[in-house]
């Protein structure tokens, strides 16, 4: 007992866990997004115009040894000026003393200005300076100092106090006219008592100014000179209107200067005063003059104090002022981002003494700012060491602010977001950059705050980050370079506009030492990749910086490296390099880069095939100047893109391809609208289905040496393939391009090549392209295969009926591009007379050569043929060039790449919002604590909760429950032929004709009206869409299954004309919303919840129409069969092989040739993972195959035992044998195989005419649906259950005949769809 126990505890915990292990598909980001940019930010960091205050005006009245009338000093009183006593020597001398150490105070901040002193002044000297200096200043900025300690306070008639010429009065000088010289832009800084009255006067005054010039405007009419803004002008006051300086003798007369000019002295000063400096007694202010070190050198005690101060106030104006007026003030002139970080200090000191500067633009206060306290401990820090250095001669410990600071903006970033309030510290951080020591982390915390999105980064370049880590890139440090790629990864995401930056101070110089460095991660060679594209974007200088760097040597050398990403963006470095740059693309040819990326085209990445062909159509469009060897490089890329990407299962590819290829389009117009013309000539046009097929193979070619480059014309290509040709192996055709356009497959001994690119050799830049092209035979003649252009006409026209709309929509447009000159240059009569044999090719094409050469004998023919032949081929191209002037002749020397593209995508811009998001945050799939594992944990508990239910039910089953219980009934709109159940979500997906809906059978889902014991009831259709074809109507869903069926599911629907289309939100029970029943009956044709297209594809490319078979008119369309284990879509049908597609690469795996002469009608996978896999044939027989075969030997048994069209067959690896085969064919016997065995090991007789077959993967029964209106039901002993015959309910119906039956992947339900439309779902009998 205890045993049992144990393994159902361990049978148990497997079925709880499975979800989990299984993998997901489409669902990365280029599912799931719209293949969009990210929306441009208008960019405010940067300045429009940086300003210099270039010079100084130092007005000084200070009439040493006479004070003003109207201030009664006290005694004593404050003295100095400007750290000087004005009383320590003669007046004169006094006062050109001042003078010289303010202009040495202001040369600290400002070396480069030109300063001039006015010393007790006249009205008149002061206006000779103003104007002087505005003069010579032009448009930059002048900065005016009025030093009023000398005079009267102004006066509210906005007027100030100078002398006259023998200072024996003191003479008004009105601010309007201070305003007048000055002009504007202006800087005033006014240090005198009630000096808040200047200020308010002065905008007065500006407002004034503004009133005249208006007048004057109206009076004159004509052009005057635009008024200066005085209203922009700044200004800094010592102290409000009404009031005055303080006079503790302690401190400077002039405090408000001292402050602004020498903050860290007054600093320390005020510091040691206040009682709060206590911690610090032995302090002195004698001392204070003795701290060693210079202001500028960070290393000693001084210069770190003036580095913290510097943080601190910077800090707090960023954290206080709006972003636009910290810009105007903090960065856009160092002079004034000094004056006004110091202001914050004075408002801090002159309020403890009932003072309160004021400033235009007026700030916000800031002295009760938390920072200061963190100054205030630095200087306590600092102070305490001051006695031990001065008198022991003790090393300085420097200060752990800005260790600390860093500490802060870590803990912010652990718990950051855009929600929260920016980390104060990030100016702190921009200041540390400048340290050796603490660079490193800082850099790394800085990188982190970047990662955070968009937002951050326009933080940080608001702060003034951008010149720091410009000049950074001058660094040889290699520890510093993944943080720096990092860094200007992230800001060039967001702000492109940097580029011009970079290539000034020559920084691509680091990131191309970076990309080409193989001892870097390649996570941070990508990063640099990024940046360099970012760089030569659209931006000829950078691509000329580029070039110069040797970046396409760089990129090419690494395209084969393991990391995806940086495969990617180095395609898209190419790409962009040489977009519309010749240069680039020449230096591209001399290394064959083209051929080189080749290899990309067939990646396992779909972003970097897409990146891939990216490169390669800005590789065509790049060349301005035409010439024989760009055309022959352009035809042979155009081909290799042909060939490889055209049958490309990712969408994203394919958009790729058309934009690549459209260069083609309008570069060789002419060319093409030759081959459209010719069409309509022979009135078999792409666009009426005559001249390709309903998918059409695109012609493959290959690539050849060949010596010289002679041009040929077009009559040495017109040797057509014939069937009986040798040659056709050696080619490798594609399976299912035999006779009869049946898909035969080729001889055993002649394996199918892969790919086109797998037969390339290495070969000159003058690689020149064999015209042997391979379709159905029955079309050789129709389709000129000389022709490059009717080659690539013919893959566009195809692509014009694209499986994925916006694929097909674009190369619609291209196409109709052509079509629309072909109708704007023809008239009749002329059409009539250029007619031509469908055998020749028109025009030319520049790069060809004979097919011989590749291993035929030489055309045959009389001269006198290809005399005439020629002759038609010189008439019709001269006729098309006389007709067509618009268009862009062969020879056109035009500029191809500066026309305007016709279609465009956003693949490149989409995949650049990478670097913009997150990357270094937990993935929301590895985040526990997230709503998305929330949600997909409950699905899996869910998952497990039906599991264990039908368990149970199966276990009645085998104990003599029947499936008879109809719980379920509806009519579907068309005749159903497929039905599937999801496997966990209460959904029945019905297709009939080009169509699909969902209902919700019931089952207790809150979605659903109908319970899962309610006999006979009715649930809700929550969906019904059309397939959505190139042609509406043309084809049928023959195929349905559900990906992700144990998570967010997504429906696969095949269509019976070789098309796969995957759709997100199929069914609108997924929105809360649609959970009442008043929106469930609008749902149907409603726009609540549109399905979702996620990708769709041409899974068989070669499908025959529809074969007349045993089973009717229709054929078997397409057979599906989806592997979740190992993501991949097993697809067959009408062809003659089973074609493996891998949907995490979204590429194919290979083709299982069939061996079959007929189609096949059913596959099954192992759904445990394993690698075989059983198919049905239309022939009666059962094939078997092993995925871990090569194409010839994957068919590994073959039993042939059915008479007729076997209508199911399904493989069974859950029992406990070694694996059953279930099949049943029309003739009604089902047959049994063991997979050891060569013969079935039993056999069960059922009605004849079976129509459908179903099989149930876990439960011990099968179903039979027959053409004589009833299902029988039977065990896997050929025991037989039960029939239904009879819908249930009064006045019950008999069933029509079945067109489709399924059985639920874990429940003991059978789902049936009959020819009258009906559908029903059967359930165990309950009351039994």
């Amino acid at each position: 007992m205890a045993a049992k126990a144990e393994n159902h505890v361990g049978e148990t915990e497997i079925t709880e866990c499975i979800d989990w292990k299984l993998p997901l598909s489409f669902m990365k980001k280029r599912h799931l997004e719209n293949i969009e940019g990210a929306s441009a930010i208008t960019q405010t960091w940067r300045m429009k115009e940086r300003m210099k205050t270039v010079s100084v005006a130092l007005v000084l009245c200070l009439n040493v040894g006479v004070d003003p009338p109207d201030i009664v000093k006290t005694q004593p009183c404050a003295r100095l000026e400007c750290w000087i006593d004005p009383l320590s020597m003669s007046p004169q001398k006094a006062l050109e003393a001042i003078s010289s150490n303010l202009q040495k105070q202001y040369e600290r901040w400002q070396p480069r200005a030109r300063y001039k002193q006015s010393l007790d002044p006249t009205v008149e000297e002061v206006k000779k300076l103003c104007t002087s200096l505005r003069r010579n200043s032009k448009e930059e900025r002048v900065l005016f100092h009025y030093n009023g300690h000398g005079v009267p306070r102004p006066t509210t008639n906005g007027e100030v106090w100078v002398f006259n010429r023998t200072y024996t009065q003191y003479i008004p000088l009105s601010v309007y006219d201070l305003q007048t010289w000055m002009g504007s832009p202006s800087i005033y800084v006014y240090d005198c008592s009630n000096a808040g009255i200047i200020v308010e006067s002065f905008k007065q005054f500006a407002d004034q100014h503004e009133k005249e010039y208006e007048q004057l405007a109206s009076q004159n009419r004509g052009t005057i000179t635009p008024p200066p803004s005085f209203k922009n002008c700044i200004q800094l006051a010592a102290c409000a209107a009404s009031q005055i300086l303080p006079m503790n003798p302690d401190l400077p007369a002039d405090i408000f200067t001292a402050c602004l000019t020498t903050p860290i002295k007054i600093a320390l000063r005020w510091f040691v005063m206040q009682n709060t400096s206590k911690l610090v007694p032995k302090v002195s202010m004698d001392l204070i003059d003795k701290i060693p070190g210079q202001l500028n050198d960070r290393r000693t005690m001084l210069g770190e104090l003036n580095w913290i101060f510097t943080a601190i106030t910077d800090t707090i104006a960023w954290n206080t002022l709006p972003r636009d007026l910290f810009q105007k003030l903090f960065r856009q002139d160092l002079l004034v981002a000094s004056l006004f970080r110091n202001f914050l200090l004075a408002e801090r000191i002159m309020r403890s003494y009932d003072c309160t500067p004021v400033s235009s633009p007026k700030l916000p206060p800031t002295y009760q700012h938390a920072m200061w306290q963190a100054w205030d401990l630095a200087l306590d820090l600092c102070l305490s060491q001051l006695p031990g250095i001065l008198e022991k001669d003790e090393h300085f410990v420097h200060s752990p602010f800005f260790e600390e600071q860093l500490t802060a903006f870590q803990v912010w970033l652990s718990l950051g977001s855009e929600r929260r309030n920016p980390p104060e510290q990030l100016p702190i951080v921009l200041q540390v950059l400048l340290s050796q020591v603490h660079r490193l982390r800082a850099l790394e915390l800085l990188g982190r705050f970047l990662d955070l999105g968009p937002w951050a980064v326009n933080l940080a370049l608001s702060v003034g980050i951008f010149p720091y880590v410009l000049k950074l890139l001058q660094s040889s440090a290699r520890e510093l370079r993944p943080l720096l790629v990092f860094i200007w990864a992230k800001i060039l995401a967001v702000d492109s506009t940097c580029q011009a930056d970079l290539v000034r101070e020559n920084g691509h110089k680091y990131f191309l030492s970076v990309l080409q460095d193989p001892t870097i991660l390649g996570e941070h060679r990508t990063l640099a990749a990024f940046v360099l594209a970012s760089m030569v974007h659209g931006y000829p200088a950078g691509q000329a910086a580029a070039l110069q760097g040797s970046l396409v040597s760089i990129c090419l050398e690494q395209l084969q490296d393991n990391n995806a990403l940086l495969r990617q963006w180095l395609a898209v470095c190419l790409g962009r390099l040489w977009a519309n740059y010749d240069a680039a693309k020449w230096c591209g040819v001399r290394d064959i880069a083209h051929e080189k990326l080749y290899t990309l085209l067939t990646d396992p990445v779909p972003e970097v095939r897409a990146a891939a062909v990216y490169a390669l159509g800005t590789f065509i469009s790049s060349v301005t100047e035409r010439s024989e060897h760009a055309n022959n490089i352009d035809h042979s890329i155009a081909m290799t893109l042909i060939n490889t990407v055209s049958q490309d299962m990712s969408p994203l590819v394919r958009k790729e391809l058309v934009v690549s290829l459209q260069w083609m389009v309008i570069m060789f117009e002419n060319a093409f609208v030759g081959v459209a013309l010719q069409q309509q000539d022979e009135g078999k046009s792409p666009r009426d289905g005559m001249l390709s097929p309903q998918f059409p193979l695109v012609p493959e070619v290959t690539l050849t040496a060949v010596s010289g480059m002679k041009r040929i014309a077009s009559r040495d290509r017109l040797k057509m393939l014939a069937p009986g040709s040798g040659l056709l192996p050696h080619l490798g055709v594609e399976a299912g391009s035999g006779p009869g356009g049946g898909g035969g497959v080729l001889d055993a001994a002649h394996p199918a090549v892969s790919s086109p690119v797998d037969r390339m050799k290495r070969v000159s830049s003058s690689s020149s392209i064999s015209s042997l092209g391979l379709c159905s035979l029955g079309n050789l003649s129709s389709l000129s295969f000389g022709s490059i252009y009717m080659k690539l006409w013919t893959g566009l026209t195809a692509m014009d009926h694209d499986p994925h709309p916006e694929v097909a929509h674009m190369s619609k447009i291209v196409t109709d591009h052509i079509r629309e000159q072909v109708k704007e240059s023809t008239a009749p009569k002329e059409v009539n007379e250029a007619k031509m044999s469908s055998s020749v090719s028109l025009p030319p094409s520049p790069s060809s050569r004979p097919s011989f050469l590749a291993g035929e004998s030489p055309p045959t023919g009389s001269a006198t043929d290809l005399h005439r032949i020629s002759a038609r081929s010189s008439q019709l191209s001269s006729r098309a060039r006389k007709n067509m002037p618009n268009t862009i002749s062969e020879e056109a020397d035009d500029a191809g790449g500066l026309r305007k593209p016709l279609v465009s995508t956003q693949f490149v811009e989409w995949s650049c919002k990478y670097f913009a998001q997150p990357v270094m945050k937990f993935l929301e799939d590895d985040d526990v604590e997230s709503k998305q594992h929330y949600e997909r944990e409950w699905r899996y508990m869910r998952n497990t909760h039906l599991r264990k239910e039908a368990k149970e039910e199966q276990k009645r089953l085998g104990c003599g429950s029947r499936i008879e219980s109809q719980v379920f009934t509806a009519r579907s709109p068309d005749p159903p032929s497929v039905i599937q159940f999801h496997p966990y979500d209460n959904h029945l997906v019905v297709a009939g004709r080009d169509c699909y809906g969902v209902w919700d059978w019931g089952g207790g889902f809150p979605g659903g009206s109908a319970g899962s014991s309610g006999a006979g009831s009715s649930g809700s259709r929550l969906m019904h869409c059309p397939s959505r074809g190139p042609r509406p109507g043309a084809s049928r869903i023959t195929a349905v299954e559900f990906a992700n069926g144990h998570d967010v599911s997504l429906l696969l629907a095949a269509s019976d004309d070789g098309s796969l289309r995957l759709w997100r939100d199929y069914a609108s029970i997924y929105s809360p919303s649609l959970y009442s029943s008043s929106i469930h009956v609008a749902a149907f044709g409603s726009q609540i919840a549109q399905p979702k297209l996620v990708s769709a594809w041409q899974a068989l490319s070669d499908i025959s129409q529809p074969a007349m078979a045993t089973k009717g008119v229709n054929g078997a369309g397409v057979v599906v069969s989806w592997d979740q284990l190992r993501q991949q879509v097993v697809v067959t049908g009408d062809v003659r092989v089973i074609r493996l597609w891998d949907a995490e690469r979204e590429l194919r795996l290979q083709d299982l040739p069939t061996g079959a002469d007929s189609c096949v009608t059913g596959v099954s996978t192992d759904s445990g993972g394993g690698s075989l896999l059983v198919a049905g044939c239309g022939d009666g027989s059962v094939r078997l195959f092993d995925r871990r075969m090569g194409p010839q030997d994957s068919r590994v048994v073959t039993w042939r035992e059915h008479s007729g069209w076997v209508v199911g067959a399904h493989l069974r690896t859950d029992l406990s044998s070694a694996g059953q085969v279930i099949s049943g064919c029309v003739a009604g016997d089902v047959r049994f195989f063991d997979l050891r065995r060569n013969s079935s090991v039993s056999i069960c007789q059922t009605s004849q005419g079976m129509t459908a077959m179903a099989v149930h993967p876990e439960a011990d029964c099968f179903a039979c649906g027959s053409v004589n209106q009833f299902i029988s039901i039977y065990n896997m002993n050929g025991q037989l259950l039960n029939v239904i015959k009879y819908h249930e309910g009064f006045m019950s119906q008999r069933i029509k005949p079945v067109s489709c039956l399924a059985f639920h992947s874990h429940r003991v339900c059978l789902a049936a769809g009959s020819m009258d439309s009906a559908i029903g779902v059967y359930s165990l009998d309950f009351r039994r």
